[in-house]
């Protein structure tokens, strides 16, 4: 009985499994048909899309070859044309030719007619007519070689004189010593132009203390890592170039340490100037000067006249008048010393009343020189009749010396005389500490004395000295007066 139950619950779960089984199988059949219609519509989908997009390409194809199939169409309508044009221009071309033919021939028989016509009347034939004309062509053209050759000759009788001076200025040229005319500019260079920024300051506090302190203008922005120094006075420019290099190589720009650099380029600008004199002693051999001669002998080296450095033009002066000298018989070192000091009242003659050459004159008396060299910078530009075969000499060799080619330049030297005017008028104010023509001459730069001025009363003066100016120079343009009134308080942390 048990066995019986046993294969009756084996029988149903058997009859279970399969129904399971048959609803499994029946469910996988509904999915994969489901799937099947599924991939089917999915790859429809993709076809249509294909083929859409084939259609497009295909369109885009068709159009492109319309295009091109049209733009060829055009350019062989554009031939067409062209050649049609060419064979029109080839028909007319033919056609003149013949028309030129046709004239040549008529003018050909033309001129034959006129031949035997001619020949008719002279009674020569046509050789012996041409061999007449060749004579008289002949005999007319070596007239005219004749006239030119007698032409060339006197035009070169009237140049000969002109040439043997141009000759004989170069060959001067080539022998005398070297000159460069001086120029109103210093350039410092700079190790980056970052260093620019520095110099200038906030709100342009060092270059504006650097400028007041020299008397000079810096050109900072038209050349690229460098400075220029403008300033009509060599010796201003000279300690503002010394005083911004030290400024440069130091790296500490400020108004305190800018003073204390211009004081150190002054004093070695000052042993430069008692260098330069006696490096100009030694050259030309003349010994025994007075110390101070010695100091205006190197301030020279910082003085131009027209363009030309008075120092270099001194030595120069003092060797032509001892290799003179020499050839005459007369003293060597006699006419070196007086070619020498010819010039020495250039060296003060911006800061004493007087032509230079009586201001040399009276320096040389004072320094107890010899009396020849004192009358020989008396009459060196005939102020005074030379007395003495040294004045005589020593006014050649200056002659020489200024008239060289290339030695002077005489707008500089107009251009300056122009700032130092600028100067003096300003100077002549009460009030006036110092001042200091800048931007070459477009500007003058006033440093009033607090004390003496205030702030109103530089409106006043501002206009007085634009009168003066307006009045007593001429000048391109316009004059920008710019007085500074600056009170100082200093004192020392200890």
């Amino acid at each position: 009985m048990g066995i019986s139950r046993r294969k009756k619950t084996a029988e149903a779960l058997f009859g279970s499994a399969e129904e399971k089984a048959a609803a499994i199988l029946t469910d996988a059949e509904k999915s994969g048909a489901a799937k099947k219609r599924e991939l089917m519509l999915e790859a429809k989908e993709e076809n249509q899309r294909l083929r859409a997009d084939l259609d497009k390409e295909i369109k885009d194809r068709r159009n492109e070859l319309n295009r091109q199939e049209r733009r060829i169409n055009q350019k062989e309508e554009n031939l067409d044309k062209k050649a049609e044009n060419l064979e029109k221009k080839d028909q007319q071309l033919t056609k003149q030719l013949k028309n030129l033919e046709a004239k040549e021939n008529e003018i050909a028989e033309i001129k034959n007619r006129q031949i035997a016509e001619l020949e008719k009347i002279s009674g020569m034939t046509h050789d012996e007519a041409r061999e007449i004309l060749l004579k008289d062509i002949e005999a007319q053209t070596r007239r005219d070689a004749a006239k030119m050759v007698k032409e060339i000759e006197q035009e070169a009788k009237e140049n000969a004189e002109k040439n043997a001076k141009n000759i004989v200025a170069l060959s001067i040229q080539k022998v005398a010593a070297d000159h460069v005319a001086e120029t109103t500019v210093s350039v410092v260079n700079l190790p980056s132009d970052e260093m620019k920024g520095r110099i200038i300051g906030r709100e342009g506090r060092n270059i504006r203390t650097l400028e007041t302190l020299t008397g000079v203008d810096l050109i900072i922005d038209d050349t690229p890592e460098a400075v220029i120094v403008s300033s009509f006075d060599p010796i201003r420019r000279e300690v503002a170039k010394v005083a911004l290099e030290k400024l440069i190589v130091d790296g500490r720009i400020h108004p305190a340490r800018i003073e204390e650099s211009v004081k150190k380029a002054k004093k070695e600008v000052d042993a430069v100037i008692k260098q330069e004199g006696e490096n100009a002693a030694f050259e030309t051999g003349v010994h025994g000067l007075h110390p101070e001669l010695i100091k205006l002998l190197g301030k020279l080296r910082f003085r131009t006249s027209y363009g030309q450095n008075v120092l270099k033009h001194s030595i120069e002066v003092a060797n032509l008048a001892g290799v003179m000298a020499g050839e005459l018989g007369t003293d060597i070192t006699l006419a070196k010393r007086a070619g020498l000091l010819h010039d020495i009242g250039k060296a003060v003659d911006h800061e004493v009343e007087g032509s230079h050459v009586t201001i040399g004159a009276d320096i040389a008396k004072k320094y107890h020189e010899n009396k020849e060299v004192i009358h020989a910078i008396m009459a060196h530009h005939g102020d005074v009749e030379p007395q003495t075969l040294v004045a005589s000499l020593v006014q050649a060799a200056d002659a020489v010396s200024a008239a060289r080619p290339g030695a002077r330049r005489e707008n500089l030297e107009t251009y300056v005389k122009r700032l130092q005017k600028l100067e003096e008028i300003a100077n002549s104010f009460d009030g006036v500490d110092k001042s200091f023509a800048i931007q070459a001459g477009r500007e003058v730069r006033i440093m009033i004395k607090p004390d003496v001025i205030n702030d109103d009363g530089m409106i006043m003066v501002a206009k007085n000295i634009v009168k003066r100016i307006e009045a007593e120079l001429e000048y391109p343009g316009q004059i920008k007066v710019s007085l500074i009134r600056e009170t100082r308080a200093v004192d020392y942390a200890k």
